[in-house]
This record gives C-alpha cells, sequence and structure tokens, in this order.
C-alpha cells in the first residue's frame, strides 16, 4: 500500500511522518511517499493535499499536470485528505481572496470556503475538538486557519469549533481546515488510512 502526499509545497515531510507513524500503529504494511508527479500520483492508493500556501499549490498542480487527474482519482474514490490549503483547493466555491487571488479549487466537495477565518498566523492555536468518529477530542491546529461556511448535497460535517465547520467529508474524501499532522494525534490519519 502506497500513501501519497503532493510534495510541491507546504508541510509534507510532517504528513509522511504521520502516515509512517499510523501505518506501524495499525500494522499496515506499507510507504509513505511524496508525490510532485503524474506517474508518482499513479501508484497511490492514499493523497494527502497539504496545508501551505493554496494560491501556490494551486498553480504548482496545474503546472506540475496533477489538478486534473487528481480530480478524476477522486471522483473514481481515491481516498484523499486535504488539510487546511488542501481544504480549500477541494472546495467547489470559494470567497473573495480565492477569486482574487486566482486560487483554482479542485471542486471535489460539496462546499465553500473562507480563507483564514481564524484570523493570521499570529492569531493560530491549539484547541481539543469533537470529531465524528472519534471516541477522543482531537487536538486541532489552527494556522491561518480556513472555514467551511457552508456545505450542500452529500457532503457531511465532522466536527465544528465555535459554530464553524472545521472537518467534512464526503465519500472518500476528507477536508480539514486544521492540522491533524503537527497534533502529535494519529487519530484522524487513522481514519483516513481505514477509509477503504
Amino acid at each position: 500500500m502506497k500513501a501519497g502526499v503532493i510534495a510541491v509545497q507546504g508541510a509534507v515531510p510532517e504528513h509522511l511522518n504521520m502516515l509512517r507513524t499510523t501505518m506501524e500503529k495499525l500494522g499496515i504494511q506499507g510507504q509513505a511517499v511524496p508525490v510532485r508527479s503524474k506517474r508518482e500520483l499513479e501508484v497511490v492508493d492514499y493523497l494527502i493535499i497539504p496545508g501551505g500556501e493554496s494560491t501556490t499549490i494551486s498553480r504548482l498542480l496545474k503546472r506540475f499536470g496533477l489538478s486534473e487527474r487528481i480530480v478524476e482519482l477522486g471522483n473514481r474514490g481515491l481516498p484523499i485528505m486535504g488539510t487546511c490549503a488542501g481544504c480549500i483547493l477541494l472546495a467547489k466555491e470559494g470567497d473573495e481572496e480565492v477569486a482574487k487571488t486566482g486560487t483554482e479549487l479542485l471542486h471535489l466537495m460539496d462546499f465553500a470556503v473562507k480563507r483564514n477565518a481564524f484570523g493570521r498566523q499570529r492569531e493560530s492555536f491549539e484547541v481539543p475538538i469533537d470529531v465524528k468518529g472519534l471516541k477522543d477530542k482531537f487536538p486541532a491546529v489552527f494556522i491561518r486557519a480556513p472555514a467551511i461556511s457552508r456545505t450542500w448535497g452529500k457532503c457531511e460535517r465532522l466536527a465544528e469549533y465555535e459554530g464553524r465547520t472545521v472537518m467534512a467529508k464526503q465519500g472518500n474524501i476528507l477536508a480539514l481546515t486544521f492540522h491533524p499532522e503537527l497534533s502529535g494525534d494519529a487519530g484522524i490519519h487513522e481514519m483516513f488510512l481505514q477509509m477503504r
């Protein structure tokens, strides 16, 4: 089994480390690998789009010819998890910041997103939240975090903070506005790797 992390920009090593830890914990024989090319994308069984800068990641996905193939694979059932910037890219609708920066969304999930909904970098914080499907509260790390402002269709809300949706699921795709790879808790990565 191979779990890939889009490695064009953002929190790539942290996700790779958390995937390796999670596989070991679950007794899964597999690899966590960076993905920068179509060839690398074709061989993964799971895919994470990490946090970082959503406009930059969007442009690099396009430049490396990955955007369309990610959409095709997502629509075919490949488990995908987008965190923070990755969450923004999974949305069907963006806010004025998304429009202003020319960020191209992947349109894989039925939700609208608001960038920097919880403030700028200096307002980053960690808070325990309830996540549907997890027994214990999850220590969510928010860094310049977006919020899911509206859901519809088949998109299911899994977690909220201060009345705003911060985690959602649609089919085999998870969107999180926070950084689970920085939490020291493998709960969400476990949930992700058990989605097949």
